[in-house]
């Protein structure tokens, strides 16, 4: 939440703030990238990736996006769920893919758009799948990676809320008979934050050593859902 006084913020603070109340779920992020998109091609089996800044970095600022894959990123960075929730339906839903990918939640922990409980987290979880069930696609709902500090957040914790989370979302992803992609363990230190070398920011963002461990998980979890039937 923004604690500072109006009459202290910075003009490009003011600006950034007009730009996202104009457009507070960010839809014209890939607007004229999903007009241009078109049809799959033949034999094509696309899967959107879908998320905040883990996901819109993955193969533009660190690592390799599954360049062999027909696999589309539209992560956008600093987003919450309920944000999500709002572009499901552009920036998911009208692009028509098999299976969905789903990671967030970090930025609700830090509240970037104001404060959440976890089960107004869960909720938003919730309906993102039930829309995609209800339009045929299979989804995939990822762990939160792990994190000790969210360094523009001083002084939140987020390593219980990320456990809470994580759990719940495995749970639920059982409950409907999702494929859970489980990133955590294979990232966490034994006190529950990111190991650092995998870290560009040391602590929640992914370098290209960061997401060298992810791909395959992420590869292995869709290939498992496309090989389930659609819901």
């Amino acid at each position: 939440m923004l604690t500072t006084p109006v009459s202290e913020l910075r003009p490009e603070q003011i600006a950034a703030m007009q730009k996202l109340l104009a457009d507070w779920p960010q839809l014209a992020r890939y607007r004229a990238d999903n007009a241009a998109l078109g049809q799959a091609g033949s034999g094509q089996r696309r899967v959107v990736f879908y998320g905040d800044s883990l996901t819109d970095s993955w193969g533009r600022r660190h690592g390799h996006f599954l360049p062999d894959q027909p696999w589309i990123n539209r992560g956008i960075s600093g987003q919450t769920t309920p944000q999500m929730v709002v572009r499901f339906q552009q920036d998911v839903l009208a692009l028509h893919p098999e299976a969905v990918v789903i990671l967030a939640g970090i930025n609700d922990i830090a509240g970037n758009t104001g404060p959440e409980t976890l089960p107004a987290i869960e909720a938003n979880f919730r309906s993102m799948v039930t829309l995609a069930k209800a339009s045929h696609i299979r989804v995939v709902l990822s762990s939160l990676l792990p994190a000790g500090a969210i360094p523009w957040r001083p002084g939140v914790d987020p390593r219980d809320e990320i456990l809470a989370l994580n759990k719940w979302l495995e749970s639920y992803a059982a409950e409907q008979g999702l494929v859970y992609l489980n990133y955590y363990p294979a990232m966490a230190t034994p006190e529950g934050a990111m190991r650092p070398e995998l870290a560009e920011d040391k602590f929640v963002h992914p370098n290209d050593a960061g997401y060298a461990v992810m791909e395959p998980l992420a590869k292995a979890a869709v290939l498992k859902a496309l090989a389930t039937p659609q819901p």
